[in-house]
């Protein structure tokens, strides 16, 4: 099986892990990965990748990510989401769209966001979710995501659905959480819906029920698809040499100061290439043995 993406519309009421497992299952002994974990709630794009296209997994992650997320606004649950206790605030703001809209503005770009306790972020060997559930008291440090946008999609309270475009690590039940409390007021996350990673489309993808042997081979786009969004760049018979080797190639071309897609003259994938100085570049991935 040549190596390559699959784009896999996960159903609810399954782990990201559980989604990989039915894969590797239909495709061994090829190796497979994913990027972008989502939540046993969420629906929506998981991109599964096989053979050698695990290898590409952290390009896949700089690819921005869409979301259709609806939140229950004046309650709140361990989880940050309705898979934990969801407990009805009393008291708390019964804000207008207007008001939320205002208040958007601020988680949109580069912001600081706490992820939930309930996360699949180790802690010292293990996951915060599993010392969540045993009652250990999960404070997991802020860090820096980007948002792009948020927008109001529908809003009867306490229902409000939001569509986002973010970078990756991006935690919208997190995020909903954040506007709630801008707000005045708590929320939970009822339904999350990825609806895209970069050009990979919901509508695109295929389903793991019906999925089998012959329909990998048929739903399985190229790899280069990962890499769409480095820069390009065709290899001579000298060079590809080289890189087979392991070894330094010199380039002419300007303005490559990140990593760059390698190619031969047939539009086959030999390399991720990155820069070592001045139009000189190593391969930070090889695969001259493959195709994609």
């Amino acid at each position: 099986m040549p190596f390559g993406l699959l784009n896999l519309n996960k159903p609810p009421g399954l782990t990201s892990r559980a989604v990989v497992n039915r894969v590797q299952h239909l495709v061994r002994p090829e190796k497979v990965g994913h990027a972008g974990t989502l939540d046993p709630l969420a629906t929506g794009v998981l991109l599964v990748c096989i053979g050698q296209a695990t290898r590409l997994v952290e390009f896949l992650h700089q690819l921005p990510k869409q979301y259709d997320g609806t939140f229950l606004l004046g309650c709140r649950s361990e989880t940050d989401d309705t898979e934990g206790t969801v407990v009805e605030l009393r008291g708390t703001a019964r804000p207008t769209e207007c008001e939320i809209e205002a208040v958007l503005p601020q988680l949109i770009g580069d912001i600081t966001q706490r992820p939930p306790a309930y996360s699949a972020i180790k802690v010292q060997g293990r996951r915060a979710y599993q010392l969540a559930r045993e009652g250990v008291n999960v404070k997991l440090p802020e860090r820096q995501v980007r948002v792009d946008r948020i927008e109001v999609v529908e809003y009867a309270y306490p229902h409000l659905r939001l569509a986002i475009t973010c970078g990756s690590g991006t935690y919208i039940r997190s995020l909903g959480r954040d506007i709630a409390e801008l707000l005045g007021t708590g929320a939970v996350m009822a339904q999350l819906c990825r609806t895209a990673i970069g050009t990979f489309r919901v509508s695109d993808a295929c389903s793991l029920d019906q999925l089998d042997s012959e329909q990998i081979e048929q739903r399985l786009v190229p790899a280069t698809r990962a890499i769409e969004h480095l820069p390009r760049m065709v290899l001579d018979d000298h060079q590809r040499q080289l890189i087979r080797h392991g070894g330094l190639i010199e380039s002419s071309e300007p303005g490559h100061e990140c990593a760059v897609a390698a190619f031969d003259d047939n539009g086959n994938l030999l390399a991720i290439l990155e820069p070592v100085g001045s139009g000189r570049f190593k391969p930070a991935r090889n695969f001259s043995a493959a195709t994609g």
